[in-house]
């Protein structure tokens, strides 16, 4: 995975169809999708539940672009071995997950993966400040998280302080929440560069009938000019 700021948009296959994730996947990327996103919780970090590494072992069949797992759960470091051996290139742990998440960064790259960290609307920019250099990616929660289809919460403050503590890092500035075309602008303009998008992408459409999925994508990078 080389490093780029282009805007990318990564549809969350927790609003896809449960029944036919493969079919869904292939789908949205044959769309113009540019990576997969998967949510997995834990009902105890968060109050859902979802997948685990077998499942995301069965995703990554179908997945050519690029899987990105974002961890809900806590506590995350005896999980890593077994979503690296998923397939998993990018795994994001939230920082509030545990008290040692530099520890749990380090472990992520150790075995292989692109390391992400993210942050809960109530947790501020500077929580991940001391751990850049561990770390490839900054997940901005624009929701809180647990459930799919929530309202906006605006962290444009906080996205623009994160994109100046970057700096030329190769860091990735992720938003995951309440993405539409009205408020993906919104957060390009701060500095974000991967937009997760669940409903917004799959509403519409389906595995029989997936040109909605590509419409929706289009509306979102053209409401920023992408």
């Amino acid at each position: 995975m080389s490093f780029d700021r282009s805007v990318k948009i990564a549809p969350s296959i927790l609003s896809a169809d449960f029944a036919n994730f493969g079919q869904e996947i292939q789908a949205v990327e044959a769309q113009g999708a540019d990576w997969i996103h998967v949510d997995v919780m834990d009902g105890h970090f968060v109050p859902n539940l979802t997948f685990g590494p077998p499942a995301v072992k069965a995703f990554r069949k179908h997945v050519k672009t690029v899987m990105d797992v974002h961890l809900m759960i806590a506590p995350v470091d005896p999980y890593i071995d077994a979503f690296a051996d998923a397939g998993t290139d990018i795994l994001t742990a939230h920082v509030e997950a545990g008290p040692h998440i530099h520890r749990t960064l380090q472990a992520i790259r150790a075995a292989g993966m692109k390391a992400g960290v993210a942050l809960n609307p109530g947790t501020p920019a500077q929580a991940v400040e001391h751990l850049l250099d561990l770390t490839d990616l900054v997940c901005v929660m624009t929701v809180n998280p647990g459930f799919g289809g929530q309202k906006f919460i605006d962290m444009t403050d906080k996205v623009r302080s994160l994109r100046a503590m970057i700096g030329d890092r190769p860091v990735h500035i992720e938003i995951d929440g309440g993405v539409t075309p009205e408020t993906a602008p919104l957060v390009v303009e701060a500095g974000a560069d991967v937009l997760v998008a669940g409903s917004a992408v799959f509403k519409g459409g389906s595995v029989q009938n997936p040109a909605p999925y590509g419409e929706n994508m289009r509306a979102i990078r053209a409401s920023f000019g992408g």
